[in-house]
């Protein structure tokens, strides 16, 4: 009997640790819809991946996979952050047009293939081309590895998973009747206790399933395969569209009714998206002097020196533009209002990215520089296409946390603050000094060159800026060591002489992370984001004015761990918005949810006052931006205590108001935004510190 209640007593006990080890486990949960499919089309745009190439059919672009390449394999972890168990409820939308199936023939639209398939594909590849199709699948499915995937065969679906006691089940849609050589665009929804299926906003196959989908689907070192299972048996045929896995939700609410159901579009690749628009072979661009004088009416030209003076009327936009020799600026243009925001580009980066500073390139065009935390990576300058940002040039860097572009007449530059954080890592001993880099652009080489290094310590950013017609650098330096944040930041001066910059001015700051510049009349200012003085991030900042040669006290003001400001003017109000990290006291615990605070300028008090108080979650930066007579503050959200996967939001002017939230987006350890223009189109940008990868966000406007 005592027996007896000794193995009762066991078996709960490890009933027990079996629910806390479940219990542990991170569930994928407040996740943005994932684009399966630009994740492996984007890595570079400038090319399509090995493996597959694009293909027009029927009116539209799919990818063709060729072979079950391994650039078309990626971590489910690079997208899936911060989590080890599969969503509980979610969504599959694909857009694809298939061939004619052989029999007993599957072709898989992805799977997400556990670590144990890694090790024996290559053995079991050719068992598998001699194996009957019922061995092959019990196989396959159940002891290689598959924990989830998604597969056609001759008028059916298939939805495969690990269920209960890990033993493949089968999900099956029979009769779906998909017409070879058309598009259709099919939505599996799998929620706990149902599966509906969707296909061209048709009414839906729903059902109850005898087991519920498992909600401990452990999908820890799994990879995502797309377009096969990870070989050639199951390599899909067709032509793929559309992949997109959304977390949560019913995607089938969000794409019917649509005017075109075969082609209903939730994120398709941007390098799918547009047709190519095929010239005449006997058409020029009119590049003569009378152009200049009457209007080009229709379709966007590249803008170049040769158009210098050219206008444009966009009878779509309604616009009247005209060309200063780099790009269209605007004479006359119909007021926008923002509508909703896009998801335009998922962009891969070699590396998670503290920022990205984006600019123009005279007879180059628009770009983006990422400032990439690992050195052995280093960071990246982007092209802007219409495809989308596509990688322009590599450039060594060491931490690097940073980027400024500036110009010295005609002359571009770009400098970057190097941390040094992965060479500098002895606690005991102070580390030598950082050194930052400036770049200058070579037309001749068409690449930017290291032009100067400057000593710096742990920069976070710099600051460049002219003041009577001299040019300026501000350095940021957060610490030197591990320990000593109060130390000086710099003010360098450019020397026309040597052609170089030299310190002009030291400034005591307390783990500075940002410089602002900004000028109201004729005064010029300089505030300073204070962060961490070793104990407290209850620092002041200080605004600098510059008076006699030198910036000089204006006003200090409170912040917590500050890590930017913002200037910007809303008629002749001027504006100061500052990103509040978070509260920290000596050994207590740190508080992420805190407000963030817009400063008014108050003339007749010649100081900043408070405006509003705007909850943020460690912000750490604010980005303002206009559209036509509308304008907008949008908020980098980096953690709120438990989880990097946050809502920024995007908020508009409202007058009396002040700003009020009007969009949130999904964004992953966000750490800057960037707002900027092409082809008479608005767009945003996000870094992201804690995911290899920055996406474009598209604002449209009516």
């Amino acid at each position: 009997m005592m027996s007896m209640q000794i193995l009762i007593l066991l078996l709960l006990w490890a009933s027990r640790v079996t629910e806390t080890a479940t219990d542990a486990w991170r569930q994928c949960t407040e996740l943005l819809p994932l684009d399966l499919l630009s994740f492996v089309l984007e890595r570079d745009t400038s090319r399509v991946v090995p493996g597959a190439r694009v293909k027009q059919a029927a009116g539209a672009r799919g990818v063709q996979f060729l072979s079950p390449d391994a650039s078309l394999s990626f971590a489910a972890s690079q997208l899936l952050v911060n989590c080890d168990l599969f969503p509980k409820e979610f969504s599959i939308v694909v857009t694809v047009k298939v061939n004619r199936f052989a029999p007993k023939r599957d072709e898989y639209i992805f799977s997400l293939m556990g670590p144990s398939n890694l090790e024996t594909v290559a053995l079991e590849e050719k068992e598998d081309e001699q194996s009957p199709r019922k061995k092959e699948t019990k196989r396959d499915e159940k002891h290689a590895g598959i924990i989830l995937g998604l597969k056609l065969s001759q008028n059916s679906l298939h939805f495969v998973f690990n269920g209960h006691r890990k033993a493949a089940e089968h999900w099956s849609f029979q009769g779906i009747r998909l017409t070879p050589n058309q598009w259709h665009t099919l939505v599996l929804v799998v929620g706990v206790h149902r599966r509906k299926l969707t296909v061209d906003c048709n009414p839906p196959l729903e059902s109850v399933p005898s087991r519920a989908f498992p909600s401990d689907l452990n999908i820890q070192a799994s990879r995502f395969h797309i377009g096969s299972r990870g070989r050639w048996k199951g390599l899909f045929s067709g032509l793929m569209r559309q992949l997109v896995l959304v977390p949560n939700s019913d995607a089938s609410n969000q794409l019917c009714p649509s005017s075109d159901p075969r082609l209903a579009a939730l994120s398709v690749p941007p390098l799918l998206l547009d047709l190519p628009v095929r010239r005449r072979q006997n058409e020029r661009h009119d590049t003569s002097s009378g152009a200049a004088g009457r209007p080009s009416v229709g379709a966007e030209r590249p803008c170049s020196e040769l158009l210098r003076g050219q206008l444009w009327f966009n009878p779509l936009k309604k616009g009247l533009y005209v060309c200063d020799g780099s790009a269209w600026i605007t004479v006359l243009e119909d007021h926008k209002r923002l509508d909703y925001v896009l998801e335009q580009q998922v962009l891969a980066t070699s590396s998670e990215t503290h920022d990205v500073e984006v600019f123009q390139i005279q007879d180059i065009g628009l770009m983006a520089a990422m400032a990439h935390r690992s050195s052995a990576s280093g960071s990246a300058v982007y092209l802007w296409t219409n495809l989308g940002f596509r990688l322009y040039q590599n450039i060594s860097t060491n931490g690097a946390l940073s980027w400024k572009h500036f110009q010295i007449g005609k002359k571009a530059y770009l400098v970057v603050s190097n941390s040094g954080t992965e060479t500098n890592k002895s606690v005991d001993k102070q580390p030598e000094s950082d050194f930052s880099v400036i770049y200058k652009w070579s037309k001749r080489r068409k690449r930017f060159v290291r032009f100067q290094t400057l000593q710096t310590y742990c920069a976070r950013d710099w600051e460049a800026f002219d003041i009577n017609e001299q040019t300026y650098l501000a350095v940021a330096n957060h610490r030197m060591g591990n320990n000593n944040h109060t130390i000086n930041s710099v003010i360098y001066k450019w020397n026309r002489s040597t052609k170089s910059f030299e310190v002009h001015q030291t400034l005591i700051t307390s783990g500075a992370y940002d410089w602002e510049f900004f000028k109201v009349g004729p005064y010029h200012f300089l505030v300073v984001a204070n962060a961490f003085d070793g104990v407290t991030t209850s620092l002041d900042s200080v605004i600098y004015v510059w008076i006699d040669g030198k910036f000089q006290v204006f006003q200090t003001i409170k912040t917590f761990c500050a890590t930017d400001w913002e200037m910007f003017q809303i008629g002749s109000r001027v504006f100061l918005v500052v990103a509040n990290g978070h509260r920290l006291q000596g050994n207590g615990p740190s508080q992420y949810t805190i407000n963030s605070t817009i400063y008014e300028l108050d003339m007749s008090g010649r100081m900043f006052v408070r405006f509003q108080d705007i909850v943020t979650y460690s912000a750490v930066d604010w980005e303002f931006f206009s559209l036509g007579e509308e304008y907008f503050l949008v908020v980098a959200n980096s953690y709120n205590g438990e989880s990097y996967s946050l809502n920024s939001i995007l908020y508009r002017w409202q007058g009396y108001e002040g700003f009020v939230p009007v969009h949130w987006l999904p964004t992953i350890g966000c750490s800057d935004w960037e707002f900027f223009s092409s082809n008479g189109e608005s767009f945003l940008i996000y870094s992201s510190a804690k995911a290899p990868f920055s996406k474009v966000f598209k604002l449209k406007t009516y």
